[in-house]
C-alpha cells in the first residue's frame, strides 16, 4: 500500500514537472494565454452531391387544413429545426443499384480471395478486378449463385437473397441511459446482416387481380427506369443504405485526409414536413395554395386523381424522380410519386410529448415485436394515393419489415454550423 502511494505521488510530481517545463505542445505566440490548440485547418462544409440545403427555422407542424378524419394524430405544434441537407429527389433505382453492386462485388471479392492486410485486419483489395464474363469466376463464387434447381435454362445468376450488407451501428437509445453511463461501448454496438435487394414482387402482391408483372420483371434493373424512385425497400433496407452511404463517403474523405461529416440518415418526421413546406406557412401542399391543380388546370403531382384516372397527371405508376416543379427549397416530389420512409416510429399522440427542438422519435424494434411497435411513419403520399395524402401535414404508417411498390425514401445529413451563409463572408 505504501509502495503504491509513493508510486502515485511520483507520477503526479512527474506530470507537474513536465507541465511546468512546457512538456505539452504550446501554440506559438501563446504568451501564456488560452488560445486553443493550433494549428487547426479552416473548415468549409462540403455539399453532398445531389442534395440541397434546408436552412434552420421554425414552423407549425401539423395539418394546415381541417382534420377531416378527426383522428387528432397531428395536432399543430410550433417546432424549431436546425439546418440540414436533403436529397433533392427520392433515391433512384440507379443510385440504389450502386449500393447493390457494391455489396455484390464485396462478397465476390472475398470469395475470390481479393483481400489484403491493413494492420491486424483483412480488408478488400478493391484494385483487383472481377471478370464477370469469365466462367471460371462463377465457379469460384458458386456460393453466390442460384442452386441448379433454381435456375432458368441452367443460366448461372446471382442469388439476390445472398446479397447481405453487414451493418454496425450504435444503439443510442440504450447508451444515453444514466444507468448505462461508463459501461463498455461494446454493449451498445449493434451488428446485423440486412438483405438489401428490393422486393420486386411487391408490384404483384400490392394489387390483387392486376397485371403488373412487367413492373416486377423490369422496374428495378431496366435502364428505362434508372431515374425513377426505387421501391420495394423496407425501412431496414433504407436505413442500411444510409449507413452504407455514410461509410462510403467517410472512407473516401479519410483517404484524402479530410474531416469526416455526420452520418446520412432517413429524415425525422419534423425534418420531412419542414422541408416539404419549402418555407411556406399554413399551406397544405409543397407548392403552396389549397389546390392540386394550377390555374391552367394541370395537376401538380403524381397521384390518383378523381376516382382513379391514373394517367391524367402524366404518369401511370411512378414517374422520374425529378418530374414536376420543385418546391422553394429545390426538393422534387415531396408530395406524390412515392411515399417516403422517415426515421420515426408512428405514435398517434407523438406531438404531445416530443421536444419542440428537432423532435425525433427513433426506436430500434425487432421484427418479432408486436405489430403496433413496428410501425414507422410514412409521409408524402404516392402515385396510388388520393390528394389527401399529398398534404404536408398528413401522417400515415407502414410496418418496418414491409416492402411496398409505392414507398421509397430520401436521405438527410446534418449541417455542422449555424448557417451556410457564415462561410460566404470574407
Amino acid at each position: 500500500m505504501k509502495l503504491n502511494y509513493s508510486s502515485g505521488l511520483f507520477a503526479i510530481l512527474l506530470v507537474s514537472l513536465l507541465a511546468s517545463c512546457g512538456g505539452g505542445k504550446t501554440p506559438k505566440n501563446a504568451q501564456g494565454q488560452l488560445i486553443g490548440v493550433s494549428p487547426r485547418p479552416r473548415y468549409f462544409p462540403p455539399v453532398p452531391y445531389g442534395m440541397v440545403y434546408v436552412p434552420s427555422g421554425t414552423f407549425h407542424m401539423g395539418p394546415s387544413d381541417e382534420d377531416v378524419n378527426y383522428a387528432f394524430t397531428a395536432r399543430n405544434k410550433s417546432i424549431s429545426i436546425s439546418g440540414f441537407y436533403m436529397d433533392a429527389t427520392e433515391i433512384t433505382n440507379n443510385e440504389y443499384r450502386q449500393f447493390v453492386n457494391w455489396v455484390r462485388d464485396s462478397i465476390a471479392h472475398i470469395l475470390l480471395g481479393h483481400v489484403k492486410k491493413d494492420g491486424d485486419i483483412d480488408i478488400i483489395d478493391w484494385k483487383q478486378k472481377i471478370n464477370w464474363k469469365d466462367q471460371a469466376t462463377y465457379e469460384k463464387i458458386d456460393a453466390m449463385i442460384y442452386a441448379p434447381e433454381d435456375r432458368l435454362y441452367n443460366k448461372k445468376e446471382i442469388d439476390v437473397y445472398k446479397l447481405v450488407y453487414h451493418q454496425e451501428t450504435f444503439n443510442w437509445d440504450q447508451a444515453k441511459l444514466r444507468e448505462n453511463h461508463g459501461k463498455p461501448r461494446s454493449q451498445f454496438i449493434v451488428k446485423k446482416d440486412v438483405p438489401i435487394y428490393p422486393d420486386t414482387l411487391c408490384w404483384i402482391r400490392d394489387f390483387s387481380y392486376a397485371y403488373n408483372e412487367p413492373m416486377t420483371r423490369m422496374y428495378f434493373w431496366h435502364p428505362a427506369f434508372d431515374n425513377y424512385p426505387v421501391v420495394g425497400v423496407t425501412w431496414h433496407q433504407a436505413s442500411a443504405f444510409c449507413e452504407w452511404r455514410s461509410k462510403f463517403w467517410e472512407d473516401y474523405r479519410n483517404s484524402k485526409k479530410l474531416f469526416t461529416e455526420d452520418k446520412f440518415q432517413l429524415p425525422s418526421e419534423a425534418q420531412w414536413e419542414y422541408a416539404a413546406r419549402g418555407g411556406r406557412e399554413q399551406t397544405p401542399y409543397p407548392w403552396g395554395g389549397y389546390y392540386i391543380r394550377n390555374k391552367k388546370g394541370c395537376l401538380l403531382a403524381n397521384f390518383k386523381p378523381g376516382r382513379g384516372n391514373y394517367p391524367e397527371d402524366g404518369g401511370f405508376y411512378t414517374v422520374r424522380a425529378d418530374a414536376y416543379w420543385p418546391n422553394d427549397y429545390g426538393l422534387y416530389n415531396m408530395s406524390g410519386n412515392v411515399a417516403e420512409w422517415t426515421q420515426d416510429i408512428y405514435y398517434e399522440n407523438a406531438y404531445s410529448f416530443t421536444s419542440d427542438m428537432n423532435p425525433y422519435l427513433r426506436m430500434d424494434v425487432p421484427d418479432d415485436a408486436v405489430p403496433k411497435m413496428k410501425r414507422k411513419s410514412v409521409r408524402g403520399g404516392s402515385w396510388k394515393d388520393i390528394g389527401y395524402f399529398l398534404q404536408t401535414g398528413t401522417r400515415s404508417f407502414e410496418y418496418q419489415d414491409s416492402a411496398k411498390s409505392y414507398i421509397g425514401f430520401r436521405c438527410t445529413i446534418a449541417f455542422l454550423s449555424r448557417s451556410k451563409n457564415d462561410f460566404n463572408k470574407k
